[in-house]
Formats: structure tokens, sequence, C-alpha cells
């Protein structure tokens, strides 16, 4: 069947299998392969994307779900330059080998626009569902933190602190 959504600001139209998944989709039919697909049941959050300005797994999602959506998937986050989100997570060293990252930057992305001072447990809370292997989360809360203190440059490079500290 023919489907249509808005992926990073296109409209789409493509055909497909009601049985595909929204992150086969992306990744296989529009070739959007900055959507990781880890475990295929929703547990590791490398497949996160935006749908409708709220993370979804995509693995989770059949494609027809979408129909008529705006998607933003991590190649739809910044156009011709890094987001500032996207350059405290390369400034702050918050990722390694980088499959986590697109699942932590659409969950990152929705926190700081839905809470734009989440304190060092929001930020923790809030990526739970996402798993890295690689980096302890540690520069991950760093980088979130940092972005969200932006603002603020005497203290964009420092880490999060403790609540009362």
């Amino acid at each position: 069947m023919k489907i249509t959504v808005t992926v990073n600001g296109h409209t789409r139209t493509a055909d497909c299998e009601p049985r595909r998944t929204l992150a086969d989709f992306l990744r296989h039919d529009l070739g959007l392969t900055g959507v990781h697909v880890g475990c295929e049941h929703g547990a590791c959050g490398s497949c996160t994307v935006l749908l409708d300005g709220a993370t979804a797994r995509s693995c989770c999602v059949l494609a027809v779900q979408a129909e008529g959506s705006e998607i933003t998937t991590v190649e739809g986050q910044a156009a011709t330059s890094l987001t500032p989100l996207q350059e405290s997570f390369r400034r702050h060293h918050a990722l390694q080998c980088g499959f986590c990252t697109p699942g932590m930057l659409a969950v990152a992305t929705e926190l700081l626009r839905d809470n734009p001072s989440p304190t060092e447990a929001e930020i923790r809370a809030a990526i739970s569902g996402n798993l890295c292997r690689c980096t302890g989360y540690h520069n991950i809360v760093t980088a979130i933190a940092a972005a969200r203190d932006q603002g603020d440059s005497s203290n964009a490079d420092t880490p999060p602190q403790p609540p009362g500290a």
C-alpha cells in the first residue's frame, strides 16, 4: 500500500508492505540509515525517532500507522551544521561507537523541549530506556546538561552536579 509521511521536513510517498516496521521503512525504503535497529522489540532505544514531536520506537510502529505523520530522524535534526545538542555530544565525547546516538539525541531533544531545565536525575530518567554499551552514560548526561546550560557559557563545560552540591 502507499503511504505518505513528512520526514525531516520533506513529504515522502512510497509503497510499503502493511507489516513493514517504520524503522525498516525509513532505513530501506527512504535510505535514512541513521535509524539504527538493535533489539527489534523496543527495549534498546537505538531506533528512536520523533513521531509527531514525541519519541517513538520505530521498530515497534508499523509504517502504515505513521500515515500522515511528521517524523524527524537524526538526519533531520541538523540541516547544514550540528545542532547545539549534537555539538555538545561531540564536545563532551558522548558517543563512542555511535550506535545509540540517534536514539539518545531524539530522547534528549524531547526532554529539553518539554523541560528546558532538567536535573541530572531527570536527564538520567529520560535516557534510561536507551541502552549504551560504550560510554557508561556519564558523558551523555554531561552533554545533555551542557546543552541545557548552553546559554550560560560559564558552566557549559562543567559536568552536572548532584543536587545540593
